[in-house]
């Protein structure tokens, strides 16, 4: 906040109210959280400083060059490309908000390249992972607890569904006659995931414990021993509690188990269409990305076994 504040302080009145117009339109108009409106303004209060710096303080001497300049400048600090690419957007925001007010006239962006970022591959788990934690009785005791969160990550590994969607889970969307679920996903979409006997199993089980315990009617499937609806902290800690037994993967989350749910998928020939239909991506690109996976294993192949691959 102080650092905030002596921001504002070496501002012109009219970059301060500029900022300060910006941040309201984020919060009132795009209706933006706390939390990324907040981003927004430090990153251009944090431009407001290099303009400041360069002894510019009104928006009329803000120019191109002097966006450049600040982008190497971070870049010379060490900020890495992603967090830069993010700060750029900030600005770009502000520039395009400026010009809707008519406060500047000119667009700062034409000659602006954000810089580029490589795409992070998915962490996903290996197969022999998930077998070894799915295979093994003896890490889910055979309590209500231990039958629900065994279920927990065998339906987010058999479905590929997203943490929000899984908690969302109502009692009649699981369709124990036809093998498939509902989903609610993202804008309301909604799609329907077919799953096959194993997970129907433990479904199975699972709703027989579940209805001895529940004592006020709920019309969620999960729910916690007290019969209210499971929570994302609770679905978080299941999968890191039993995929740390296992697995050594950098990150152990419920969304890494979605990434192994398509990587999977493609690894066994799946068409990529389809795995997108099953994720409820609304666009291919989105599921492409999975693909850079079979991608680099293809290539570790082809390297370790073709006598020419070899350096």
């Amino acid at each position: 906040m102080l650092l905030q504040t002596f921001f504002l302080y070496i501002c012109s009145v009219e970059i301060k109210q500029s900022i300060a117009l910006f941040s309201d339109y984020l919060s009132s108009e795009r209706r933006l959280s706390e939390h990324t409106v907040k981003a927004y303004r430090e990153d251009t209060l944090a431009f407001c400083q290099y303009c400041a710096e360069e002894d510019v303080h009104d928006t009329d001497e803000v120019s191109s060059s002097l966006l450049r300049d600040w982008e190497m400048s971070l870049m010379d600090d060490g900020i890495q490309p992603r967090s830069v690419a993010r700060k750029i957007a900030s600005l770009r925001a502000w520039n395009r908000f400026l010009r809707k007010q008519k406060i500047l006239e000119k667009d700062l962006f034409l000659k602006i390249n954000t810089p580029k970022v490589g795409k992070r591959l998915p962490v996903f788990f290996r197969e022999s992972e998930m077998d070894n934690l799915l295979d093994n009785d003896e890490v889910f005791p055979d309590t209500f607890e231990g039958i629900r969160d065994r279920l927990i990550i065998e339906m987010l590994y058999a479905t590929g569904m997203r943490r929000a969607e899984l908690i969302g889970l109502k009692d009649n969307w699981v369709n124990r006659s036809e093998k498939t679920v509902k989903v609610l996903g993202k804008r309301n979409k909604e799609r329907i995931i077919p799953f096959g006997d194993e997970l129907y199993e433990h479904i199975e089980k699972y709703i027989s414990e579940r209805d001895k315990i529940l004592h006020n009617k709920t019309d969620k499937f999960f729910v916690t021993e007290k019969g209210s609806a499971i929570y994302p902290m609770l679905v978080e800690r299941v999968v890191k509690r039993h995929l740390s037994l296992f697995s050594n993967a950098d990150k152990i989350s419920p969304h890494v188990m979605r990434h192994t749910f398509a990587t999977h998928l493609l690894d066994h020939g799946a068409d990529i269409n389809a795995i997108k239909e099953l994720l409820g991506h609304a666009n291919l690109s989105a599921t492409q990305i999975y693909t850079h996976n079979t991608i680099e294993k293809l290539k570790k192949t082809y390297k370790t076994a073709h006598p020419r691959a070899k350096e």
